[in-house]
């Protein structure tokens, strides 16, 4: 299951993730975030010790969104020691961001 990350956790659960982190910044009223969703928990599964896949609210978490400049979503940012190497806007097919993770391990 992703984590549920949130202003408070976010640097000790993503900056100072010694694995590559996958970010969905999402929404409980954005569509597209619902259909993206489903991905994101089954990539979760599959990348379980390898990768940390975590999910936040962007309507309750609004420091970490404007940190990093979250204006459209779902935006999905991936992290390497504690940068941002690589980012997704929109939906896609699961494949590219798997590749995307594939990348940073």
């Amino acid at each position: 299951m992703a984590v549920t990350l949130t202003d408070a956790n976010f640097d000790e659960l993503v900056k100072k993730s010694d694995k590559p982190v996958l970010v969905d910044f999402w929404a409980e009223w954005c569509g597209p975030c619902k259909m993206i969703g489903p991905v994101v928990e089954e990539l979760s599964k599959e990348y379980e010790g390898k990768a940390l896949i975590g999910k936040l609210d962007v309507d309750n978490n609004p420091n970490v969104s404007v940190e990093f400049g979250i204006r459209s979503i779902p935006t999905l940012l991936f992290f390497k020691n504690g940068q941002v190497v690589d980012k997704q806007v929109g939906v896609v097919p699961k494949n590219v961001l798997a590749q995307k993770l594939n990348a940073l391990l």
